[in-house]
């Protein structure tokens, strides 16, 4: 129920999963309205601001996701599962976008809360993708009917080791598209304004990522987060691109074209790749260049993300197994795993591609990640934002739904 006085309280989950960071909320805890309910969230974060400090949101993009989550609507579900990528710079939540490291947190989250039953040695988490449309399943390690928090595993960008979950991305392929190529081609040739022309990939699996050869560019493909940061012009170029391959796909409309930006249209991702080389982590480890197959830096609402995305990292791992696409061409391993070298490490990434028809079927998609619950309490936000929206006694609508 809603508290009236002064401040609300919703309850809350800050969660981090992979190296993605943010707040769990319940459908059931949020207005029914999907247009206060991203007010209160907004305000929950401390969006509009860069740093967002009257905010729970972190201050940079992977600090600022949100999972509103529920009872399954899919009939072969445990669990509904809603991203949202809370905006720094405006007051807005894009929800046209998915996120794979944070939906491990959501795995644990549902195993944690009892939307599943605890089974040994592994239990397994059925989630709804809401965004997509399609189920990803978390295997949650169990053993004497608790889960398993301790391990030894390690993923780069993240310090310290725990349990490995892994995640599994089923028929992922197509999620906003409908195809897993979605011009249909492995490569398009796509011009800019200026007369300069890129060749790219497009690719549609657990999100839309476009992959541009960052020799194209001028680049080696191994600059690191300050010098692809503090690079406008190729920033400004690469955002160029992904508006025009946007608009090619549909993603984008033309009418929306002069408003568009990274903090308004998530969607496409866009992603450098160049042939396996030696380079050095943004925490000064240096990478073999016999240790990876392909290395990739991935753009995240306007700026360089300091790991990989992993649902970024399954559309790359995907376009290795196609012919002719860009990171097929740069691909240098028959292995079915792809050893990805990002500019904190290596991430692995397996998937699983069949040829149906004119399309590709990406029957599986997968990655060992980590999660952890690090707070769990009471959210609070101004009663009069509440009253503001709805004003009179009836405020706010009984039998909120989850």
């Amino acid at each position: 129920m809603y508290d009236f006085g002064q401040i609300h309280k919703i309850p809350a989950v800050i969660m981090r999963g992979g190296t993605s960071k943010g707040l769990v909320l319940r459908n059931s805890d949020l207005p029914w309205d999907p247009a206060l309910r991203d007010e209160v969230i907004i305000r929950l974060y401390g969006t509009p601001d860069i740093n967002q400090i009257d905010g729970l949101g972190g201050g940079t993009p992977l600090q600022s996701k949100l999972a509103l989550v529920g009872r399954p609507s899919h009939p072969d579900a445990d669990i509904d599962y809603t991203f949202g990528q809370v905006s720094l710079k405006s007051k807005r939540i894009d929800y046209n976008v998915t996120c794979g490291n944070f939906v491990t947190a959501v795995g644990l989250y549902a195993a944690e809360e009892g939307y599943v039953e605890l089974k040994e040695p592994t239990t397994h988490v059925h989630i709804y993708n809401t965004n997509t449309n399609k189920i990803i399943v978390a295997e949650i390690p169990v053993k004497n009917g608790q889960i398993q928090y301790e391990g030894d595993y390690v993923i780069d960008g993240v310090s310290g080791a725990s349990s490995r979950i892994m995640i599994n991305f089923l028929d992922s392929g197509g999620g906003f598209t409908g195809r897993t190529l979605p011009t249909g081609n492995p490569v398009d040739l796509v011009q800019l304004k200026d007369g300069r022309d890129f060749q790219v990939t497009i690719i549609d699996c657990a999100n839309v990522v476009i992959f541009v050869r960052a020799t194209d560019l001028g680049l080696k493909g191994i600059e690191s987060e300050t010098e692809i940061n503090g690079h406008p012009h190729l920033l400004d170029t690469l955002e160029h691109i992904r508006v025009e391959c946007g608009l090619l796909i549909g993603v984008i409309k033309e009418e929306d074209r002069a408003a568009v930006s990274p903090s308004t249209h998530a969607l496409p991702k866009i992603a450098l790749v160049s042939s396996s080389s030696e380079y050095t982590t943004n925490k000064n480890k240096l990478i073999q260049e016999t240790e990876v197959d392909i290395v990739s830096r991935y753009i995240s609402m306007g700026s360089l993300h300091r790991a990989y995305a992993v649902s970024g990292a399954m559309a790359l791992a995907t376009a290795t197994k196609i012919p002719d696409t860009i990171p097929n061409q740069l691909f240098s391993s028959p292995n079915p795993e792809v050893k990805i070298g990002h500019p904190s490490g290596i991430l692995e990434v397996e998937s699983v591609v069949v040829q149906d028809g004119n399309n590709w079927r990406v029957t599986r998609a997968a990655n060992g990640r980590t999660a952890r619950r690090l707070m769990e309490g009471y959210a609070h936000v101004p009663a009069a934002l509440l009253r503001s929206w709805m004003p009179g006694d009836a405020q706010v609508k009984e039998g909120i739904c989850e």
